[in-house]
Formats: structure tokens, sequence, C-alpha cells
């Protein structure tokens, strides 16, 4: 005949085995559920990729005429996404360290300053980026970086 301590002990050992099973069993859950995730979280990144690589800006239809589209400042939009021209003229406003005038973005850019007509398209482009939230214009008519 067993021992009833002896006895006594493997049935306590039995239980205290059943419930690390049991916390086994939840945490390999857990870690399959991890997993999913894991590879969830992995494909929507490559979703991201995928779709901020589309979001170069495309020349667009105005009239017939091939247009570049300047994209609104957003997290995740960078100036790189911009046309060069459009970076030049950020890298110009940020580079005078200050607000400046169209005709001292022209200056530094290389445009005939001299002629009217010349500065114009300069100036659209400086409004252009003050509408989408690259700029900020002052009330004064100068240019200046956004913080």
């Amino acid at each position: 005949m067993l021992d009833p301590e002896l006895l006594e002990r493997i049935t306590a050992r039995r239980v205290e085995l059943d419930e690390l099973e049991e916390q086994l069993v939840k945490v390999r859950a857990e870690r399959d559920e991890l997993v999913v995730a894991e590879r969830v979280f992995e494909r929507v990144s490559e979703q991201l990729v995928d779709e901020r690589a589309s979001t170069v800006p495309a020349p667009g239809q105005v009239g017939g005429r091939a247009v570049m589209l300047i994209p609104h400042r957003e997290p995740g939009v960078e100036e790189t996404m911009l046309p060069p021209d459009y970076q030049r003229i950020l890298a110009a406003v940020r580079q005078a360290g200050g607000p400046v005038m169209t005709r001292q973005v022209g200056e530094m850019l290389g445009v005939d300053v001299s002629v009217r007509s010349k500065l114009e398209p300069l100036r659209g482009k400086l409004v252009r980026l003050t509408d989408r939230g690259w700029l900020r214009k002052m009330p004064d008519g100068q240019f200046t970086t956004r913080l």
C-alpha cells in the first residue's frame, strides 16, 4: 500500500503541474497572436511604403498642358516630394535666415530681377508654397519658412 503522505505529495505536484500547463497554453496562445500581429504590421508597413512612394507629385493636366501638382505640407510629406524648382525656392528662403521679398529670392536663384515678367512666376510659386503650408507670408509681403 502507498504511503498517504507520498500520495498527497504526488497529488499536490500534479495540481501544480496542471496549473503550469494552463499557463503554458496561455503563453503559447499569446505568442501565436503576436506572430499574427507581427505579420499584419509588416504587411501594413509595406502598403504604407508603397502608398507613400506613389504619392510623389505627378504632372496633372490643365488646359491640355502638363502641370506639376504641389502637395500640402502634412506629416509624412517630405520636402523631397516637391518638384526640384520648388525645393530650390525653399532652400533659398531658408538660406536667407529671415523674411525675404520675391526679388531677394530671385537674386539668390539667379533670376533676372530687373524684368518684372521674370519675377511674377517666382512670386506665384512662393504664393503656392504658402497656400500649401510650406512657407509663411508676412503682412508686408515678405516670405519666411514655417517653423
